[in-house]
């Protein structure tokens, strides 16, 4: 049976009057998992003065006692991680593997957060006058609007919150419309554990009806946003004129460099799980392989055997490797672009290319692995992000040229070279113009503990995940203490 999801505001349940219901359901089966509201902004309005309620007392809590409950969190999150790793699955469509591996990296940032409880350094700085003492200290924002995607559909939300709590924000998350459930259970989570009234309030619904009161209300401080390039820009024209804080993370087209020297066995293995894993629905996925020419024919033959092995089907099942896109309108858009690579970029195709359309895959929404050759930089499918399990492989003549096709789009998120050459890999270190750069690895694996983001139209320059994380959802202040008992003018006595 299916379950109808209410909002969480001011630490209570609640479905909003009006709303009318949408529907959540299974993109490998079809199946209705879940009702949820479609809130109006009157609704964000009533989640955001929950947030401004709560703002005083959360900030004066110390914050070792905000990271205690960050850390319980993960602690619930730990217990119940297979259960929400199954509930993940069964909502967006990745593999099981996968969203256990969503799961673990909330419990892994909620860990780190919660040390920052005791952990939020300032800096102490010598005055150049005598009898003057002179610190730093972060201070929250306020209440910070989260807006998140869904296919990472608890990992995600996890970064954002964790972050914005640890230095006594408070916060209103607004989910992906696919993925209702998963942002439900992980605040039911944080209510477990202990979160007050009002710090932490969850709105469901459609982003077009609720994303301009989220952002433009005069009480939200903050913005962080993952997404579309297209939406973020739009977010931002928004929150620019009101002089708010915004982080966004945005699209990617990256590229893994494989030259001529590289260790194909750990190549192949690499391109192909950030090629086709998530179903190729990472902002981090490989879309472009950028191979050197005396290897080219090679790579080719082996990623299209390893390609056509991939078995598609329902992510619960322990034999499927790839499971379905999120969504029909994802599914057209994908292949929309294969088209556009076959018909108009000319493009050759070496495999897949269609919609799975056999058997159970019928159910769902399901796209075949597929490789693309003969690609040169300008074509739409070398420089659009696709977002879907569609790779692109472009020839190239020498390392030099291939961190420039690397470095021609408007993207710069993750990147990663392949080569058995120290030199070669910090030649491409150095000027591979990306937020992550990989040696020897494939373009996905973030960990918690570094910064997370990317340069160009990938991101605003914020950063989440680490240190970074704190900057973006704290103020510094400086503070002065003069205990000389005369007045000193700074560089003028």
């Amino acid at each position: 049976m299916s379950e109808t999801l209410k909002n969480f505001i001011g630490g209570q349940w609640v479905l909003p009057k009006k709303a009318r219901l949408l529907e959540d359901r299974n993109p490998a089966t079809g199946q209705l998992l879940a009702r949820f509201p479609a809130s109006a902004p009157i609704d964000a309005q009533t989640a955001i003065a929950a947030a401004k309620s709560a703002f005083p007392a959360w900030r004066a809590t110390p914050a070792p006692k905000r990271g205690e409950i960050l850390r319980k969190a993960s602690q619930i999150l730990e217990k119940r991680k297979e259960d929400l790793a199954q509930s993940l699955t069964r909502e967006m469509g990745k593999v099981l593997v996968e969203a256990r591996g969503d799961v673990q990296e909330a419990v892994d940032i909620g860990y780190y957060m919660a040390a920052e409880g005791r952990r939020q350094f300032g800096q102490t700085v010598p005055s150049e006058l005598a009898h003057k003492f002179m610190m730093t200290v972060r201070e929250p924002l306020g209440v910070v609007s989260l807006i998140t995607p869904w296919n990472f559909p608890i990992a995600i939300p996890s970064w954002k919150m964790t972050a914005a709590l640890i230095l006594g924000n408070t916060v209103v998350l607004k989910p992906a419309e696919d993925t209702p459930i998963c942002a439900a259970r992980y605040v039911e989570v944080l209510e477990e554990a202990g979160i007050p009234p009002g710090v932490v309030n969850l709105i469901l619904g459609q982003g077009a009806t609720l994303g301009k009161t989220l952002v433009t209300h005069p009480d939200v401080s903050a913005i962080s946003f993952t997404g579309s390039t297209a939406t973020g820009k739009l977010i931002n024209s928004q929150a620019a004129p009101l002089l708010k804080r915004v982080t966004l993370e945005m699209g990617g087209k990256n590229a893994i460099l494989v030259m001529e020297d590289a260790d194909l066995d750990l190549a192949l293995d690499g391109i192909v799980w950030s090629a086709f894993g998530t179903s190729g629905q990472r902002c981090t996925a490989a879309s472009r392989l950028i191979v050197h020419k005396k290897i080219l024919a090679e790579v080719e033959r082996r990623l299209v055997a390893r390609a056509q092995k991939l078995r598609l089907g329902n992510g619960l099942d322990a034999k499927t490797d790839v499971g379905p896109v999120v969504n029909g309108q994802q599914l057209v858009r994908i292949h929309r672009y294969v088209q556009i690579g076959l018909k108009k970029d000319k493009a050759r195709l070496l495999c897949g290319g269609s919609i799975a359309r056999s058997g159970k895959l019928a159910q769902g929404f399901f796209y075949q692995p597929t490789v693309f050759t003969n690609v040169a930089p300008s074509m739409a499918i070398a420089q659009e992000e696709i977002f879907g399990p569609v790779v692109a492989i472009l020839p190239v003549g020498s390392l030099e040229e291939a961190v420039e096709v690397a470095n021609g789009t408007r993207y710069g998120l993750s990147s990663s070279i392949y080569t058995r050459d120290v030199n070669r890999a910090f030649y491409a270190l150095r000027r591979l113009e990306a937020g992550l750069v990989y040696v020897n690895a494939g373009t996905i694996g973030a960990e918690v503990s570094t910064p997370f983001g990317g340069v160009k139209e990938t991101g605003n320059g914020h950063r989440e995940a680490g240190q970074a994380a704190l900057d973006f959802f704290g103020e510094w202040k400086s503070i002065f203490i003069d205990y000389s008992g005369r007045l000193q003018r700074a560089q003028i006595d």
